[in-house]
């Protein structure tokens, strides 16, 4: 199986720079999964779990949080607003963010645009807690 360069960034910096074997990340219209000699794409980042295949074969999962993903030429280069690696995860802070969430939405007299906001901290706990997992 062929190889092809990753560079994976936040607006934090880079947090990746290396050839992979693939790299899978959840979409605004769905899983995506990039290989070696794929064609041109640009695409929006979802929120979801995404994994990275080395050239080892060893795989690291992250949580990703919307950006951009474009494979241009060979390389493939990952902008997300955030991503992180599930190791570096902290299970406490994201049930605790979970679990303000869901009392914030229970609780009601929120907003429109207040409900939207807990739904969207909601779903990234959700996104954290299951990366973790």
């Amino acid at each position: 199986m062929n190889t092809f360069p990753l560079r994976i960034g936040t607006p934090d910096g880079l947090l990746f720079e290396g050839n992979v074997k693939r790299v899978v990340c959840r979409t605004i219209t769905g899983e995506l999964a990039i290989m070696a000699g794929h064609c041109n794409f640009c695409t929006a980042l979802g929120m979801g779990e995404a994994h990275v295949i080395f050239e080892d074969f060893s795989m690291r999962s992250a949580a990703c949080i919307g950006g951009m993903l474009s494979m241009m030429d060979g390389t493939c280069r990952v902008l997300a607003t955030t991503w992180e690696w599930q190791e570096d995860i902290d299970r406490d802070r994201a049930s605790a963010a979970r679990r303000r969430a869901e009392e914030a939405l229970a609780r009601g007299g929120l907003t429109d645009r207040e409900h939207k906001i807990m739904e969207a901290k909601l779903h990234r706990a959700l996104v954290r807690l299951s990366v973790k997992e």
